[in-house]
């Protein structure tokens, strides 16, 4: 029984990276033997199992057979006869197909290394056009690492992979979470703009179709951007179907509320934010209500984040005063003009107008 350390950690090390997670396999040892180990199992389709102490996942070497069309219509094949070089031929890219052995012995037989030195994403083997995950997970990982290549021959192979169906049979939630992981790394316009190379773009994300491609946009995301943030980034400028497609789009990939609202309320406000006058206290109040902003001033501040980064850095800007007219607005005591008002049918009036007074004030000043 031998076990290494495999894939994601193998690669974050040899590209001076920090490591997060590893993961391990077991060679030449049976279920019966990891649980005489003290393993607990995990895996329902095929053998995984927890250290009793670290509680890290260790996978008995396998094989896999395709069986059915989509990303689930796999056999697995555990035995103890499994090498670590047939377990590691079923992975994805070569730079995710190495090894270390306990003693620190790399275990290299598909090339990973001088991919990592040539900075190229490469498939390990024809199994690649198997799984169609693996083609959103090639454009995570060149989202991740913005200074590696797709190897020509992988990026055919991809395009055929589309031709023939592959990706339609991708389930919703498993397109989202690879998706929302490319989203949230280092250059999101590279996942897309693999995509679009490859053909996947329009099959999976129709109603992206044109806006998806804005690399600009998504060139200028920060590291502290939410998802939220990044997801709604790719719907300006509103037209028509806009709101309607991204409503679409969000119950197909069922997506979180926070994408899906935010996104939604970019297409209807994007327009007034920026044709906003900027002295009419009435309209700046009237955008923070209509946007929820006085209840919800972090999504607000979201909104007011996507329609900057969209509208480019030449353009008049004028969240900044929306962002000092909502401080003033909700710093008004409501709870005092309540009490003093003389009716309850009162009290929304006399609030509003104060909020009114305070947002001219700070125009003024």
């Amino acid at each position: 029984m031998k076990v290494y350390t495999v894939g994601g950690a193998v690669r974050d090390r040899m590209l001076g990276l920090e490591v997060e997670d590893r993961d391990y396999v077991v060679v030449g040892a049976t279920p019966d033997d990891m649980l005489a180990r003290g393993f607990k199992p995990v895996g329902k389709d095929f053998p995984v199992f927890l250290h009793p102490e670290t509680h890290e996942e260790y996978a008995l070497a396998r094989t896999e057979r395709k069986s059915a069309p989509g990303y689930k219509g796999f056999v697995f094949h555990a035995d103890p006869d499994v090498t670590l070089e047939q377990d590691l031929r079923r992975r994805d890219l070569t730079i995710n197909a190495m090894a270390l052995s306990e003693n620190g012995e790399l275990v290299d037989p598909w090339g990973g290394r001088a991919d990592l030195e040539r900075r190229w994403l490469r498939h390990v083997s024809p199994a690649f056009a198997e799984d169609p995950v693996r083609i959103l997970r090639l454009a995570r990982f060149a989202a991740r690492f913005p200074a590696f290549e797709v190897a020509p021959d992988t990026l055919e192979l991809c395009r055929r992979m589309v031709a023939q169906g592959e990706v339609d049979a991708l389930v919703a939630e498993r397109v989202w979470q690879e998706i929302s992981r490319g989203l949230m790394a280092r250059a999101p316009r590279r996942m897309f703009e693999v995509l679009q190379a490859c053909g996947a773009f329009e099959r999976l994300l129709p109603e992206l179709v044109g806006r998806g491609s804005d690399t600009e946009v998504l060139a200028r995301l920060d590291r502290d951007d939410p998802l939220s943030v990044r997801w709604a980034c790719l719907w300006p400028p509103a037209t028509p179907q806009a709101e309607r497609q991204a409503v679409a789009l969000a119950n197909r990939l069922r997506l979180p509320n926070d994408c899906r609202e935010l996104s939604v309320l970019v297409l209807r406000e994007y327009g007034a934010v920026l044709a906003l006058p900027a002295l009419d206290a009435d309209a700046h109040l009237s955008l923070i209500e209509r946007g929820d902003g006085l209840r919800r001033p972090d999504r607000f501040g979201e909104l007011l984040r996507v329609v900057r980064l969209c509208a480019g850095e030449a353009a008049t800007d004028p969240t900044g005063c929306l962002r000092r007219a909502l401080g003033v607005a909700r710093a008004v005591d409501a709870g005092a003009i309540a009490r003093d008002a003389p009716t309850r049918r009162e009290i929304p009036k006399r609030v509003r107008e104060a909020r009114l007074a305070a947002i001219e004030r700070a125009i003024d000043s």
